[in-house]
């Protein structure tokens, strides 16, 4: 059976990360944007990270410029935008495809456990959410518009 463990990515920084290395953990991730008005919720996401993380929680951002070209940037300026903006200190990627032909194999699977609205598997906007169990199983997907701390009590029952 696959779990998150079986996959890895590229750190915004360039190094190739096993998700393994989270295992036990509870993970949420997120296809971010820079210039979206979702952006805002980098707020939440951060919060729910350094409250929860020393009970286990790991929040990872996934930027994606495949909705309406809203993150334009190379990782540095990723980077340094979710540093300066929202003092964001939880994992962040490279940039990657989340829908298409070149689709992250991450999320590929990620659509596959957990179908969005009416049983479609295509990600429709930025801050589509994963949560992940210990087991690194999918347990739910949220839509963009919901908010980081709207998803807290479900992070807490897996903590």
């Amino acid at each position: 059976m696959t779990t998150v463990y079986d996959f890895s990515a590229r750190s915004i920084s360039g190094e190739e990360v096993s998700l393994d290395q989270y295992r036990g953990k509870v993970l949420l991730i997120v296809n971010t944007a820079s210039k979206c008005g979702f952006t805002p919720q980098y707020d939440g996401l951060e919060k729910l990270h350094e409250e929860l993380s020393d009970r286990g929680l790991v929040v990872l951002g996934f930027p994606c410029n495949q909705f309406g070209a809203q993150e334009p940037g190379d990782e540095a300026e990723i980077a340094s935008f979710c540093r300066l903006s929202y003092d964001v200190k939880f994992p962040m990627f490279a940039k990657i495809d989340v829908n298409g032909d070149a689709t992250h194999p991450l999320y590929k699977w990620l659509k596959t456990e957990a179908k969005g609205l009416l049983g479609s598997e295509g990600i429709k906007w930025n801050f589509t959410k994963f949560l992940i169990d210990r087991a690194g199983n999918v347990v739910d997907r949220y839509a963009p518009t919901t908010k980081p701390e709207a998803i807290r009590k479900d992070i807490e029952k897996l903590l």
